[in-house]
């Protein structure tokens, strides 16, 4: 594959990039996430729903840091295990140690390709990426609903070699997808898409270890925001990461705070926390040959 600078914030048919649509007066998930992480970039009515669910559950922003602690040690995990491709869809609006500052710090040969459909996203990607000198990180303006247009995106543009392993992030994106989406089959066609050797690095929130009546609660804050969000319990969640062909990597699905590969340490913050705080379950799983 020849090495060259991508047109990273084309739409999934190559074409160019779409006229931004930013609502501030609805509130948003991922500009709810970077509130929880403590980011600026978010608008008062994202800032309002997010602060009724910490009224709710107080420790939603130590499960969202929680959940980036995962995320880098998972991508750290796949560059040493070899992978220099990662796909990291839904990916939000970009804070410290994204994928592809993780990625390239241990393997600066790793390709990553960024997917979202949020404008915000979008803007973001637009500032970071261009400042990446080697021409290996990328972003696709597409949706999750559409895994053929996504994977046609990266390979028709040579930004991935579908023929090698890849490392495929949905990390806090499928507790979005209500069952009426079919999160299971969706998530299952890029699955299968995927080459021998490639990864699945996946998170999800779950009411297992909170009081039914708080999950309810914050899933109402949601709803009357127009998002829906689904918790999953541990059996649903291991249904969307392993599946036949696909084996669990380190401990497999565990609570997000404790998901740990061979050499890759958990922080001082994580084994501080508890599953109820953390309110979700983390996998990592790796396709047989």
């Amino acid at each position: 594959m020849q090495d060259k600078s991508w047109d990273w914030a084309d739409g999934p048919d190559g074409g160019s990039e779409r006229a931004p649509e930013l609502r501030t007066d609805v509130p948003h998930p991922a500009r709810m996430y970077d509130y929880y992480l403590g980011g600026k970039d978010h608008f008062p009515a994202d800032r309002a729903a997010a602060e009724q669910v910490v009224r709710l559950l107080p420790s939603a922003p130590t499960g969202a840091r929680a959940n980036r602690r995962f995320l880098g040690r998972a991508v750290r995990h796949a560059a040493r295990a070899g992978i220099r491709q990662f796909l990291d869809v839904g990916t939000g609006i970009p804070t410290a140690n994204n994928t592809h500052e993780v990625a390239q710090r241990l393997a600066p040969d790793a390709r990553v390709v960024y997917v979202d459909n949020d404008p915000m996203v979008l803007t973001h990607a637009r500032a970071l990426l261009s400042s990446t000198p080697e021409g290996r990180t990328a972003y696709v303006d597409a949706d999750f609903h559409d895994p053929s247009a996504i994977l046609n995106a990266t390979a028709t543009k040579e930004i991935l070699d579908l023929g090698q392993p890849v490392a495929l992030l949905v990390v806090a994106l499928l507790h979005f997808l209500p069952e009426s989406d079919d999160p299971y089959g969706l998530l299952e066609r890029y699955k299968r898409e995927l080459a021998p050797g490639s990864m699945l690095i996946l998170s999800h929130g779950s009411g297992d270890y909170v009081s039914p009546e708080v999950a309810r609660a914050v899933t109402q804050v949601y709803a009357a925001s127009g998002m829906h969000i689904v918790s999953r319990s541990h059996d649903e969640v291991e249904r969307l990461a392993l599946g036949p062909g696909w084996q669990p990597v380190g401990p497999g699905v565990v609570p997000v705070n404790e998901w740990q590969a061979d050499g890759e340490g958990l922080d001082e913050e994580d084994l501080a926390i508890t599953r109820e705080e953390v309110a979700g379950y983390a996998s990592v799983s790796v396709k047989a040959g």
